[in-house]
């Protein structure tokens, strides 16, 4: 507390600067004597206590860089590649150089606009799936901003993300899924197997390549589920399943068959270059041991060259698993099972997804209770 000619300065010491270092200070002026300086004084104390932010030299790109590295060991290696991406393709090229201290909701509001227009590599505009997606990013980072007192507010919190519009859900017919796995059949009797078993088990892409021999249970006629393979940022990361937990799945005659027909392809293969089987072999290798798996993105290439050849362009690979859920649905399997197959945490999320179809399956319930009531009614014996 320093005494100018009529009035009082106030500072207070608020830490130091996270980027430069220096020792940073609240400070205001008060007039009056010297007791009403001395209770301002403590009232700015309480208040910088209570988290008052002073200036501070960083930069957005300070901040994005160090909540990244404090924030990765909690994200999944795909998480962490596809993060890095955004940031270095979307955040730091427009925000990076700015001061922390003047980005407002504006600026937050006007990179928003500009990725829609022209934020994709080629130019073109950025999907509004995808700024929501930066949107979270840039969030979450000045939300740690917020509390490691670099910034008072979040400027992201008040901007304005695009809406993104649910996808109609449409599923592949049976005959489209026939055709794909007829004409894998006949190119590439391996991929046909993975065409199967993804419209047999409704397992998510990463969760089939990373799928070992020693969980096919040929007997029991049964996968287990215990994991899959993502890209990180060093390659191939295997990991858990997305909900952490291990599922069985039960298979029909047809893709079991299927299965031994691969694994004596693989065997046979491996004998015929001296080579034994490794014990944990991948199901689906290009390795003669099968001690490496395929690449998800290499098989999602592979789909969609297949899906051209067999005029089937609106089908993704994704949407086998959307194939299984809403055939078991319509079918009237319970949600629950549905669920336990799909390997979603719990019914709800499987309800969320596929309520039309739930709805489907209803109706069709509705009309076998109808006609049990019409078969009882013709049986009736008229009474005198």
């Amino acid at each position: 507390m320093r005494q100018r000619s009529g009035s009082w300065e106030l500072r207070v010491y608020a830490g130091r600067d996270p980027v430069s270092g220096k020792k940073r200070w609240v400070s205001r002026t008060v007039a009056g004597g010297k007791r009403e300086a001395a209770r301002a004084l403590a009232k700015l104390s309480a208040e910088v206590g209570g988290r008052v932010v002073a200036p501070t030299s960083a930069t957005v790109a300070d901040l994005l860089e160090q909540w990244f590295a404090f924030a990765r060991d909690d994200f999944s290696p795909k998480t962490v590649l596809e993060t890095r991406g955004f940031m270095d393709r979307n955040l730091l090229p427009n925000l990076g150089s700015m001061p922390l201290s003047r980005l407002g909701t504006h600026d937050v509001d006007r990179l928003y606009r500009t990725l829609r227009k022209e934020g994709a590599q080629d130019g073109g505009p950025l999907a509004p799936a995808t700024v929501r997606r930066i949107h979270g990013i840039l969030r979450r980072a000045l939300d740690q901003g917020v509390r490691w007192n670099w910034i008072p507010a979040n400027p992201a919190a008040a901007a304005t993300a695009p809406r993104v519009d649910a996808r109609e859900l449409v599923p592949p017919a049976p005959s489209d899924v026939a055709t794909l796995f007829a004409l894998a059949q006949e190119r590439d009797p391996e991929f046909a197997t993975f065409v199967m078993l993804a419209a047999a088990t409704g397992a998510r892409r990463s969760e089939l390549v990373a799928l070992r021999w020693p969980a096919v249970d040929l007997e029991a006629g049964t996968v287990t589920i215990r994991g899959g393979i993502v890209i990180g940022p060093d390659g191939l990361v295997e990991k858990d399943t997305k909900t952490h937990r291990v599922r069985r799945v039960a298979l029909d005659p047809t893709t079991l068959q299927q299965l031994k027909d691969h694994l004596g392809r693989v065997v046979e293969r491996a004998g015929a270059c001296g080579v034994m089987l490794d014990g944990r072999a991948f199901v689906f290798s290009h390795e003669i041991d099968g001690s490496s798996s395929w690449r998800p993105d290499s098989t999602s290439r592979a789909f969609r060259r297949l899906r051209v050849r067999a005029g089937c362009e609106h089908v993704r690979l994704h949407d086998l698993r959307h194939y299984v859920a809403t055939r078991l649905l319509v079918a009237g399997v319970d949600v629950r099972t549905v669920a336990g197959r799909l390997g979603h945490r719990n019914a709800s999320t499987t309800l969320n997804v596929y309520a039309h179809f739930v709805a489907e399956s209803d109706r069709d319930a509705a009309n076998v209770l109808g006609r049990l009531f019409d078969h009882a009614t013709e049986d009736r014996t008229p009474t005198e």
